[in-house]
């Protein structure tokens, strides 16, 4: 399928309800398992990651496909490893192409019994669910969080808990942060001291609890307003004290001239006009905001140097090496000399045509590039509906501020 994008003005405002946050949502479907929770996760992210852990924590079956679902891979991996049984998990060809192996090594230490069914650290798995013994984990710090965030939420259901000594520099720390939050909620308190994340084994209590709307869909919106300078755009659901490390997208875009406003009708971006000569932004915390940034830069040609992105090579496709092709597909030239960073120094080419934006399975390549259409851009987007990964409703809500999607 592909969506050829067309823009109209239609509106000088809009009011967004953001979809909910799927980082929290898959935290806390693990958590209330984990506490045998009888109560519902209110406004629960309706994302397809989120509908696959659904799905396996309410499944009688013991073999399981997780498609594209990286965090479901990462965290039902550990989840399964403790519990009594033969289970099977897969998933996509790219995901068997993900790797697995370092979270696996450190379950095996706790005694779990896990092997490959085909190719040696990576998925398929053939896991024998076993009680597990607890005590001290070294791993790099510079790993995907969702292989720490694991292993820290069975931890206090494992005998002797566990303590995670985490060497080298640390990325992604508000995803490990966020982790540790919601386990908190959940009745079990672990404490971060230098490189350890310590937590005892303890039981988790069922609560209440419901999920706040998604900053790394905000981001979209961001993007949107920065370069409609005369669109007022309201975003709903967002907390101002928000668990979500992506909310550093505010002052990430106030760089490029967005203000964040709270108010009670919800967050209220306004363009200030005012953008910086060149970017240079460190995206180890917020590695997930990184394509939208780029692509923003671009279209408001703002040179740029981003570091901190060594985790882009291993998501959904490499976002390094495809944001590379889809912006020099734009005429933008940019290049990337080290593992962790990309770089646009404000070269470009003309370019005349519709320019066809391959999405690489990846929602986020293709919430990223759409919003190039305000800007007079003739893109159609291949595979379109990968946005259901983490936003089913991107395209009707585009519909709203005048991008009408035709196949």
């Amino acid at each position: 399928m592909q969506y050829t994008l067309q823009f109209e003005k239609k509106t000088d405002s809009v009011q967004i309800q953001l979809p909910a946050s799927k980082s929290i949502s898959n935290r806390l479907l693990l958590l209330n398992a984990l506490s045998y929770s009888p109560f519902e996760i209110k406004n629960l992210s309706d994302s397809d990651d989120t509908k696959v852990m659904l799905n396996v924590l309410n499944s009688d079956t013991s073999t399981f496909d997780v498609g594209a679902a990286g965090t479901s891979m990462r965290f039902l991996t550990a989840f399964l490893s403790k519990i009594v049984g033969e289970w099977t998990i897969t998933g996509s060809s790219r995901m068997k192409q993900r790797p697995i192996k370092i979270l696996v090594d450190a379950l095996t230490q706790l005694g779990a019994r896990i092997e490959y069914i085909e190719n040696e650290g990576f998925p398929p798995l053939k896991i024998f669910g076993c009680a597990l013994k607890g005590g001290e984990l070294e791993l790099p710090g510079d790993i995907s969080s969702q292989y720490i965030s694991a292993l820290m939420m069975i931890a206090p259901t494992i005998e002797n808990g566990l303590t995670l000594k985490l060497t080298g520099d640390i990325i992604s720390r508000p995803y490990l942060n966020m982790t540790l939050a919601l386990m908190k909620e959940f009745g079990v308190t672990g404490t971060w001291k230098g490189n350890s994340i310590i937590i005892p084994e303890a039981s988790y209590k069922a609560v209440q609890t419901s999920v706040e709307s998604d900053w790394s869909a905000a981001s979209y919106w961001y993007e949107i307003a920065a370069i409609n300078p005369e669109l007022s755009v309201t975003l709903k659901g967002l907390k101002r004290y928000s668990l979500q490390g992506d909310s550093n997208v505010q002052k990430i875009y106030k760089e490029l001239g967005i203000e964040t406003k709270f108010s009670q009708k919800g967050v209220n971006l306004v363009n200030t006009g005012k953008k910086c000569r060149k970017l240079n932004y460190d995206f180890i915390n917020e590695p997930d905001l990184a394509q939208t940034v780029a692509v923003t830069c671009c279209l408001m040609n703002v040179p740029f140097h981003f570091t901190g992105l060594q985790t882009l090579k291993i998501k959904e496709t490499d976002r390094i090496s495809a944001l590379i092709n889809e912006l020099g597909k734009m005429g933008y030239l940019l290049e990337s000399n080290q593992k962790d960073n990309l770089i646009w120094s404000g070269d470009k080419k003309d370019v005349s045509g519709t320019i066809e934006i391959d999405t690489y399975k990846d929602h986020r390549m293709a919430m990223a590039f759409a919003p190039a259409s305000f800007t007079g851009v003739k893109i159609s987007v291949n595979d379109p509906m990968v946005v259901t990964k983490s936003y089913p409703h991107y395209w009707e809500d585009l519909k709203l501020v005048g991008i009408t999607s035709a196949e």
